[in-house]
């Protein structure tokens, strides 16, 4: 019988990547390179099945440990946390899912290693989904164009929205069809190399087992589902908070003199400077324990 993933190893490997993640980070970022080979890296170590029970051979984490692992990555490489955003919350839906064809579909790629992408927004003046669902000569096929589509360029999967019928639905799709495009061209706000841009559908074919169609009784898994999108993001930042601080710690640290003449005033000892690291640190502190009570 197969074992569960093993949350020790887990952890292990996870320090032993960390450390040339975050050295790398900035160059990356500078050069535009893209984070296949880290996310594949992760995704290699379990990271993506963490959430799932121990019973189903997954690590068996709790909100609580799988958001403090997200602050640990996004601490190194916020745009590399960011990308799991789509990931994490599929993986909520499909474990608050009462739909057990859909647990027994899924579970075994999340635990192979697939990783799902998210496409919900776009380029409307308004909330309108322009994305549709038809049916012809090969069953249902989705046509459209989605913007924002955050970690879908790195994904195997893509959760997205869709109109079928008039009626908003909800579909993925594999996003290694030839009928997918995912193109590098965000250029807004935020992380830079998460993938955020847009992503192509041309007659890409939909399992209707892979269609979510909505009913009263799903207003909860929304709200969930809604709060697990947005802890991520908080996640994020929480990450960039102990970053941000980590990097004045290094800054401050090596500085032998404040003062243009010769002599040594520390300036790590200096109580302004100590002030503002405090400072720093408290508000990273405060960003942490506010996720983490909220997972």
């Amino acid at each position: 019988m197969p074992e569960a993933l093993d949350v020790q190893r887990f952890e292990r490997e996870l320090e032993r990547l960390l450390a040339p993640i975050r050295q790398q980070a900035a160059e990356r970022e500078r050069s535009r390179t893209l984070l296949h080979d880290r996310v594949r890296e992760l995704q290699d170590i379990g990271f993506g099945a963490l959430r799932i029970p121990h019973s189903d051979l997954g690590g068996g984490y709790s909100l609580r440990q799988l958001f403090e692992t997200l602050i640990r990555i996004a601490a190194a490489e916020s745009n590399l946390a960011h990308i799991y955003r789509g990931h994490i919350a599929f993986v909520e839906q499909v474990l608050i899912s009462d739909d057990e064809s859909r647990r027994e579909r899924w579970l075994p790629r999340i635990l192979a290693g697939e990783l799902v992408g998210n496409a919900q927004s776009e380029r409307q003046e308004t909330a309108e989904i322009k994305t549709e669902l038809a049916v012809d000569d090969d069953g249902v096929v989705l046509e459209g164009v989605k913007y924002y589509t955050t970690g879908s360029i790195y994904a195997d999967w893509i959760h997205l929205s869709a109109m079928e019928n008039g009626e908003r639905v909800a579909a993925t799709v594999s996003a290694r069809h030839s009928g997918v495009r995912s193109i590098d061209d965000w250029d807004g706000f935020g992380q830079q190399l998460t993938g955020s841009g847009t992503t192509v559908f041309e007659r890409v074919p939909v399992h209707d087992g892979e269609i979510s169609r909505f009913d009263g009784e799903e207003s909860f898994r929304i709200r969930y589902v809604t709060a697990i999108f947005q802890l991520c993001l908080l996640a994020v930042v929480a990450g960039i908070g102990e970053a941000a601080l980590a990097d004045t710690c290094e800054f401050v640290r090596p500085r032998r003199r404040i003062f243009g003449f010769a002599g040594e005033a520390l300036p790590r000892e200096n109580e302004l400077v100590q002030a503002v690291v405090g400072d720093l640190a408290s508000y990273a502190h405060a960003a942490r324990s506010l996720v983490l009570a909220s997972a």
